[in-house]
C-alpha cells in the first residue's frame, strides 16, 4: 500500500524532474535553435503547459527566454565558447518563485487531504493533554501467627451496619469478628490507575484520574481478583484544578495527591486528599538551598443535611476537618549530599466521638444525637468509645436492646518531623537514610475517660478490682519510623535496582488509624515491626519488587500479621 510520505515523496520527484528537464531544453536550447529554429524548444514548453505542469504565464515567460538565448551573438569574441566552458541559462526570479509555490501548495494540499505532516493534522487541544499510568499485578500472601487473640472486633463493621446490641441479655451473638488465625496465600491483587492533566492556560491546569480499589476506602486502591471473574470497578481518584500564579506557587484544589511529605505511618501512598493546598517552593540563587512550604485545609465528613431524617429539628452543621501546615527544607552540598528536612502540623477537627444525649430507642427512636460522629473510615488501633447514652425502658429495663456505635476516644493534633540524608556509597549507587518522628500533642486519657463516661472499649487493661480508670486504658501517643535504601535510588535505565530495610512503631493512639499504610500490620496502629524490600528495573518503565512486612501489637492482645508481595509494575 502506497503512504502519504511515499506520494508525497513521489509529487517532489516529478517537480524536481520538471525542472531538470527544463534546464536540459535550456542548456540545449542554442544548439537546437541554430540547427532546426525555435520549434524544438517551443514544442517542448508548450506540451509542459499542456500537461498543467507548467502555467501559461511561466510558459510564455520561458519561450521569451529560449528565444532570447537563441538570438545570434553581437560579437564573435564575447559568445564563442571555450573548450570546458557549461552554459548555465537564466531562469527568471518570477518563475523560480512561481514553480516553487506551486509545489508548496500542491505538497500541503495533499498533506491536509491525507492528513500527514499539515500543521492543523493534529487538532491543538491535543498538544496541551498528557495521558499517563500505571498498572500493577501483585501476589500477596497474609500471614497469621496461631498464638493471636481470636476475638479482634470489627468495628469498622458494626459503624457501617446498625450498630451491635451490648445488651447479653437481648443479644448473644458475638459483634463481627476480624479473622487472626488463618492464614490467606497466594491472593491476586492488581491496580490500575489512568490520569490526565491539561493545559488550560498560561497558569492554570487540570487533571483527572480513574483508579481500581475493592471499595471507595481511601488508604488502598487494590483490587482483589477472583469474585467469580465479575468485571472490576473503577473510581474517580482525582479531580483537580491548579493555579500557578508564579513558579513558585500553586493552588490547588478539589481531589488531589497528598500535598505533605510524609511517611506512610501516617499518610498511605495511595491516600489522596479533598479540598485547598497552597504549596511554595523556591530555590536560591546558590542553588544549594530549596524551601518549600504547603498550607492544607481538607473535609474529612460533612454532616448531613436532613440529620435526624425522622425529626423536624436538623442538627447544625458539625463538619469534620484536616488542616495542615508544613514548612522545609532541602540543602545540597558537597556534590552528591542532600539533606532535607521539615516539620508539620496536623489539626484533626471534629473526629472525636461524643457521648449523645439520652435516646429513648425503646420509644422509637431512631437515632441518638451524636450518631454522626462515628468514623465513616477506619481501620484498626485506635482507642475507641460507646457513642450513644441510650435510656432503658423503665418497664423493662434488663431487657432494653442498647445497639451502639463507636467513635474515636482521643483527639488529634499532631506535630511531625520528617529528615532524610542522601549521599553517595560505592560503585555511583546512594545510599538515603529517612526518619521520622511523630506525636500526637491532644492525646489525654483523662480526658478520653471522661469524654467516653467510661465507656471505653478498646486498649482497656482491667485491673483485678474491676474498676477501670483513665490509667488503665494502654495506649500511646508517639509514632517513629527509620528506614535505610541502598541502590541506584531513581530506577531509570534497565538493569537498575534498590533495596529498603525499615522499621516501624505506631502506638495506639499516635494518629488516627483510617489514612496510614493499609499493608503493614493489614493497616492501622497499635502496631510495631519491620519491613523490607527491594526492586529490579528489567525494562524500560517495567520492573519487579518483592516486600515482606512483620509486624506484631504495641499492647493489648497479641496480633502478629506478617505480608509477602511478590509484583511487577509497569508505568506509561
Amino acid at each position: 500500500m502506497t503512504t502519504a510520505a511515499q506520494r508525497n515523496t513521489a509529487s517532489v520527484l516529478r517537480r524536481t524532474a520538471l525542472l531538470g528537464a527544463i534546464s536540459l531544453a535550456l542548456l540545449a536550447g542554442n544548439a537546437q535553435a541554430q540547427h532546426a529554429g525555435d520549434s524544438t524548444m517551443v514544442k517542448l514548453i508548450r506540451s509542459l503547459v499542456g500537461s498543467g505542469a507548467l502555467t501559461a504565464e511561466a510558459g510564455d515567460l520561458l519561450i521569451e527566454e529560449a528565444r532570447r538565448e537563441a538570438q545570434p551573438p553581437a560579437t564573435a569574441a564575447s559568445t564563442q565558447a571555450q573548450p570546458g566552458d557549461v552554459r548555465v541559462p537564466y531562469i527568471p526570479q518570477t518563475v523560480r518563485d512561481e514553480i516553487r509555490e506551486e509545489v508548496k501548495a500542491e505538497v500541503m494540499a495533499q498533506a491536509r487531504d491525507e492528513r500527514w505532516a499539515a500543521p492543523d493534522a493534529v487538532p491543538e487541544w491535543t498538544q496541551r493533554i498528557r495521558l499517563e499510568g500505571d498498572v500493577r499485578v501483585r501476589n500477596e500472601s497474609r500471614l497469621y501467627s496461631d498464638s493471636n487473640s481470636n476475638i479482634q472486633v470489627n468495628w469498622a463493621a458494626i459503624n457501617a451496619g446498625n450498630g451491635y446490641d451490648v445488651n447479653r441479655n437481648t443479644h448473644l451473638p458475638y459483634p463481627p469478628l476480624l479473622n487472626t488465625r488463618q492464614d490467606r496465600n497466594n491472593s491476586w491483587r492488581i491496580r490500575a490507575r489512568l490520569g490526565l492533566t491539561a493545559d488550560l492556560g498560561e497558569h492554570v491546569q487540570g487533571g483527572v484520574r480513574l483508579a481500581t480499589g475493592n471499595d471507595d476506602g481511601p488508604v488502598s486502591t487494590t483490587q482483589t481478583l477472583g469474585g467469580g471473574l465479575a468485571k472490576k470497578d473503577a473510581w474517580i481518584d482525582q479531580a483537580w484544578i491548579a493555579w500557578t500564579p508564579i513558579d513558585a506557587l500553586r493552588v490547588v484544589g478539589g481531589r488531589f495527591e497528598n500535598p505533605y511529605w510524609s511517611t506512610e505511618a501516617l499518610f498511605s501512598n495511595d491516600l489522596n486528599f479533598d479540598g485547598v493546598s497552597v504549596q511554595y517552593q523556591d530555590r536560591f540563587a546558590s542553588d544549594d538551598l530549596t524551601v518549600f512550604a504547603t498550607l492544607g485545609l481538607t473535609p474529612l465528613e460533612y454532616s448531613g443535611d436532613s440529620f435526624p431524617s425522622t425529626s423536624t429539628e436538623k442538627m447544625k452543621s458539625r463538619d469534620k476537618w484536616l488542616n495542615g501546615l508544613q514548612v522545609g527544607a532541602e540543602w545540597a552540598f558537597n556534590e552528591d549530599h542532600r539533606l532535607r528536612g521539615a516539620l508539620a502540623y496536623y489539626d484533626f477537627r471534629r473526629i472525636t466521638g461524643q457521648l449523645s444525649e439520652p435516646c429513648a430507642l425503646y420509644a422509637g427512636d431512631t437515632f441518638c444525637s451524636t450518631d454522626w460522629t462515628r468514623p465513616q473510615f477506619m481501620q484498626k488501633g485506635n482507642t475507641l468509645m460507646l457513642l450513644r447514652n441510650i435510656a432503658l425502658d423503665p418497664v423493662n429495663p434488663a431487657n432494653t436492646p442498647q445497639p451502639q456505635y463507636v467513635g474515636l476516644a482521643s483527639e488529634f493534633e499532631l506535630v511531625d518531623v520528617n529528615l532524610r540524608y542522601t549521599l553517595p556509597a560505592f560503585n555511583g549507587y546512594g545510599l538515603q537514610l529517612d526518619g521520622n518522628w511523630i506525636r500526637n500533642l491532644a492525646y489525654d486519657p483523662g480526658e478520653m475517660w471522661a469524654r467516653a463516661n467510661g465507656g471505653i472499649v478498646t486498649n482497656l487493661t482491667l485491673p483485678a478490682s474491676g474498676i477501670a480508670g483513665p490509667r488503665d486504658i494502654d495506649s500511646g501517643d508517639t509514632a517513629w519510623q527509620l528506614q535505610a535504601t541502598f541502590g541506584t535510588l531513581a530506577l531509570k535505565q534497565p538493569g537498575n535496582w534498590n533495596a529498603w530495610l525499615g522499621y516501624r512503631r505506631v502506638e495506639a493512639d499516635a494518629v488516627p488509624d483510617g489514612y496510614n499504610d493499609s499493608d503493614f500490620h493489614l493497616g492501622g496502629t497499635n502496631a510495631k515491626g519491620y519491613y523490607l524490600g527491594a526492586s529490579w528495573l528489567f525494562d524500560k518503565r517495567a520492573w519487579l519488587t518483592g516486600s515482606w512486612f512483620s509486624a506484631k501489637e504495641v499492647s493489648g492482645p497479641p496480633l502478629a500479621i506478617d505480608v509477602f508481595q511478590l509484583e511487577v509494575n509497569a508505568k506509561f
